[in-house]
């Protein structure tokens, strides 16, 4: 009789861990906010409002009974509205940047993260879906907002052999979005 004391398993599950050690920038930030406002589909919605106002300056701005000054407002809204995700990330990196350097283990439970001042375990039930950019991978919660994103930036990779695992990983648990 031939027993199993549940090693291999454990030991399938150390293997098929990933590890990420990075410290967050801006630009991931800013491609998590892009990701979400993409799959929220509000990125029509900000360029929609944008553009409005761009054409209404112009057209104060063109008019021939108009002051220059008046076509002021209208501009300002039209590159206040575009720069919202600027805003946003600028506001998120203030948020977790002071906690420094983040070490990140995604296995089959989920995506754990750890800095010096916590430890945050998601499970892999709290993401619908993800979306892989050029050099991130971006989770999106399962919330009709989308109010948690999960940015894991392929730098903080050991090797391009991680990346591959990773998405891997990830796969296996969430359907790409």
């Amino acid at each position: 009789m031939v027993m199993d004391s549940g090693r291999d398993g454990m030991q399938g599950e150390i293997r098929s861990t990933v590890e990420l050690v990075y410290r967050p920038t801006r630009a991931d930030i800013h491609t998590a906010v892009l990701v979400r406002e993409r799959c929220r589909r509000l990125h029509v919605v900000r360029w929609g409002f944008a553009g409005l106002f761009a054409a209404v300056a112009l057209l104060v701005l063109v008019a021939p009974t108009s002051a220059a000054s008046s076509s002021l407002m209208p501009a300002v809204l039209a590159v206040l509205v575009w720069s919202v995700p600027h805003a946003q990330s600028h506001h998120a990196l203030r948020t977790v940047s002071w906690q420094g350097e983040y070490r990140a283990s995604v296995s089959e439970t989920g995506v754990s993260a750890e800095t010096e001042h916590v430890t945050l375990l998601q499970r892999w039930s709290v993401f619908r879906g993800y979306r892989e950019t050029r050099d991130h991978l971006v989770l999106l919660s399962r919330d009709p907002n989308i109010l948690l994103v999960e940015v894991l930036p392929k730098r903080g990779l050991r090797s391009p052999e991680d990346a591959e695992r990773l998405l891997d990983l990830v796969g296996r648990h969430l359907p790409r979005v």
